[in-house]
């Protein structure tokens, strides 16, 4: 199963991404599709022919309703250019995602939402977040596994002997100093047997960085690209 949060309208991230996963038989994504990069359009058309089930992220929600509330002013004009270059379809696909959702494979209980199950969409929940929290995201949501985007700081923290809390950072603006795509592996071994792995895989950053200058959309977008901040 492949786990990515994040994309961004980051569509040769996307791409790198699946290609370097390989084949898998699901594909989970953590929110935000849309928003900061060139190519919203394409990432949702991926992510439909992909079958990559997905959550709504705070940017989908708000890109698609041209509310930018409380962004900051480079976020406020991301999103305003997003909304103009969605189509109406687009807007309401990523409207009809759903807050959270869960999944069960072989026993193994899944919650994925990209904020946190405190606050689907908004919350912003680190690594150095106290273990009693996590704690009670997993008995909250009575699952072995919480996943989480939003940051776009990668995270695999283990409760016990075999549940987790992780963040697969992000597949198409990572800031956590990497400029590498970041995503997920989840192997499924058999009834509570299973195994994480983290990866990065390199991509065409220049191709988003030249995009992003003739979209008109700010060149520090770019500029963090090759830096992963």
């Amino acid at each position: 199963m492949l786990l990515i949060a994040d994309i961004h309208a980051n569509s040769p991230a996307l791409l790198a991404v699946l290609r370097d996963a390989g084949q898998v038989e699901m594909i989970l994504h953590v929110g935000d599709l849309v928003d900061y990069n060139p190519f919203p359009s394409d990432v949702i058309s991926i992510a439909k022919e992909s079958g990559i089930t997905s959550v709504m992220g705070n940017h989908d929600r708000d890109s698609a309703q041209n509310r930018p509330y409380g962004y900051n002013p480079i976020a406020e004009a991301s999103c305003h250019w997003t909304y103009q270059k969605l189509t109406i379809q687009e807007r309401r696909y990523l409207l009809s995602l759903p807050e959270k959702s869960e999944v069960e494979i072989s026993g193994l209980r899944i919650f994925f939402c990209h904020g946190s199950p405190r606050s689907f969409l908004d919350e912003y929940i680190y690594p150095e977040t106290s273990d009693q929290l996590f704690e009670s995201f997993l008995e909250e949501t009575s699952s072995d596994l919480v996943i989480l985007g939003h940051t776009h700081i990668p995270f695999m923290k283990k409760l016990g002997d075999s549940k987790y809390v992780l963040n697969p950072g992000s597949a198409g603006q990572p800031r956590d100093r990497n400029p590498m795509a970041s995503y997920m592996i989840l192997d499924i071994l058999g009834k509570n047997e299973f195994s994480i792995s983290h990866r990065r895989v390199r991509y065409d950053i220049d191709k988003v960085y030249n995009s992003i200058i003739a979209s008109g959309l700010p060149q520090i977008l770019g500029e963090r690209l090759y830096y992963g901040w």
